[in-house]
């Protein structure tokens, strides 16, 4: 089946040159856009799509507040997030990523990288293997110390699901950790699930900010 995008963006030629380049893919299916956080939020609620691109600042409603909407209403079967922005460096994605977002990109990126995080989101991975994201996310963070949980909080994990978890905050994908752990993918799938699970983590997203918080791995 094909995934459903949905395209939230204020800009017009954002939204018809992404809509054209998604639309021409195969396995990808534009359902809706929306020029406005507020309309975002219905038209997502009633159509159900698969990944929304969400645009951080768009007037009425920005994307941040669209996003939490979104992910708040908990929809079945979930709907992905992926931020877009104009900016390196922008204080909203690190709020964006705690509330659910599954990942995010510059608006500038190529247009196979847009392909492939459309996928990517998709198939309920976070967007963390570019080099940027991995760079934006730890520098927003390092600038959130005083909000940090306490590293306790990973006692419940075990020694190989606490490597799981660092290895994913430094963007690897299931099967760079399996080739760097030297087990099946399989295998590394069941602990991440139960990193996901024991932590109380959304998703592989909200599993890196959480990484960086409690100092499991450090930015730079």
């Amino acid at each position: 089946m094909a995934i459903t995008v949905f395209i939230a963006d204020d800009q017009a030629m954002v939204r018809q040159g992404f809509g054209a380049l998604l639309a021409a893919q195969p396995d990808i299916s534009v359902i809706g856009d929306a020029d406005n956080g507020a309309t975002a939020v219905t038209e997502v609620k009633r159509l159900r799509p698969d990944v929304v691109l969400m645009d951080v600042r768009m007037p009425q409603m920005n994307g941040l507040d669209a996003a939490r909407a979104i992910l708040g209403a908990a929809l079945v079967p979930p709907v992905r997030i992926l931020m877009l922005t104009t900016f390196d460096i922008d204080d909203y994605i690190y709020e964006a990523l705690t509330i659910g977002a599954s990942g995010f990109m510059l608006k500038d990126a190529p247009a196979d990288e847009l392909i492939r995080g459309v996928r990517v989101v998709a198939a309920g991975e976070a967007l963390l293997a570019p080099s940027v994201t991995r760079r934006l996310i730890a520098e927003v963070t390092s600038r959130r110390g005083t909000r940090r949980p306490s590293a306790a909080t990973l006692g419940v994990l075990t020694p190989r699901e606490r490597e799981v978890l660092e290895l994913i905050a430094k963007g690897m994908s299931n099967t760079e950790i399996a080739t760097a752990l030297f087990v099946a993918e399989q295998t590394v799938k069941t602990h991440v699930g139960k990193v996901l699970g024991k932590l109380d983590l959304r998703d592989r997203a909200q599993a890196v900010v959480l990484a960086y918080e409690t100092g499991v791995v450090t930015p730079g």
